[in-house]
């Protein structure tokens, strides 16, 4: 019954936003490198941040430093999404929040240098899935299938965080997956959505890493790390500015080039990931060799697809 009265209360606060979003106009409009043609509402993704606030109020108020950290980067974010705020103000914000993430982790006792590399790494993971964020599902879809392993592991394997916390946060994708992963996307995740979500998964792969001390499970966002750091080097390789948005992802050239749909791509980069986490699971035992050999075939195959259909990309002409 709590996590029905959970699911209720999510969808409501995500019905009463598309009000507000109507009323203030806060809409995304297509652009020269969107993937959609559609005026659509954005910042739907904050049913995210609603999802984790309804359990904190609910239950205690625990991890509330994390509580505290996911809070003011959903508030940076939508206030981004609303209108653009100053690069300062929002690394600001980002690595305040990821101080206090950190200091749920108990990451403070450890030396100065370990801290600048998590702080670097947690920085790259959240911007990764940001730029992730750009055709209907995606965001959701893999969300969805990342929150569902860290839920079984949990649950079967090793115990590292209050499950109800996942629970909240499916039920908070499941919400906005039904709004979002459907031909005509009732809206976008947003910056708040998809900076909120990758600040969740975070915190709960962190958890995992710090109960366990394997790295390995890092294995459970192989998919969208190795499209994005591929991605980057490839425009570095291009003599592009990284920081400026793009359509060069392969995830992208799938949807606008090849004219795949959305939710076809969306399914693939899913079930591609499912993939690899029933195979990580099984062979758990070979854990770091399991996640070479597959962010090798990952790449081996992002290379290959690109040597192949990049010449189609509308931005290299």
């Amino acid at each position: 019954m709590y996590y029905i009265i959970v699911f209720v209360l999510l969808l409501l606060a995500e019905l009463f936003y598309f009000k507000i979003a109507d009323r203030f106009n806060i809409i995304d409009k297509p652009n020269e490198r969107s993937s959609h043609t559609r005026i659509t509402l954005r910042g739907g993704g904050v049913v995210f941040y609603f999802g984790v606030l309804i359990y904190f109020l609910s239950t205690g108020f625990p991890y509330p430093w994390f509580t505290l950290g996911l809070t003011l980067i959903s508030v940076i974010s939508f206030v981004d999404d609303v209108r653009p705020a100053s690069r300062h103000i929002r690394l600001l914000f980002h690595f305040t929040a990821l101080a206090l993430m950190f200091y749920e982790w108990g990451l403070f006792s450890l030396s100065w240098w370990t801290l600048i590399v998590a702080l670097i790494l947690c920085t790259a993971i959240i911007n990764a899935y940001n730029f992730m964020d750009g055709i209907n599902g995606i965001t959701g879809g893999y969300s969805f299938v990342v929150l569902g392993a860290l839920g079984y592991i949990n649950s079967a394997m090793v115990p590292f965080v209050d499950t109800d916390l996942i629970i909240a946060s499916i039920a908070a994708v499941c919400v906005f997956n039904g709004f979002n992963f459907r031909k005509k996307a009732k809206c976008f995740a947003g910056d708040v959505g998809s900076v909120s979500i990758a600040f969740i998964v975070l915190f709960l792969i962190g958890r995992l890493i710090i109960a366990t001390g394997d790295f390995s499970y890092i294995v459970l966002l192989a998919v969208y790390g190795t499209d994005t750091v591929l991605t980057v080097i490839h425009r570095l390789m291009l003599h592009e500015n990284i920081s400026l948005p793009h359509r060069k992802h392969l995830y992208q050239i799938m949807a606008n080039e090849l004219k795949i749909p959305h939710l076809v791509v969306s399914s693939v980069y899913m079930l591609v990931q499912v993939i690899v986490i029933i195979g990580f699971l099984v062979l758990k035992e070979y854990g770091y060799w399991y996640l070479l050999i597959v962010l090798l075939l990952l790449s081996a195959v992002y290379v290959g697809f690109m040597r192949r259909y990049f010449k189609l990309n509308k931005q290299t002409k």
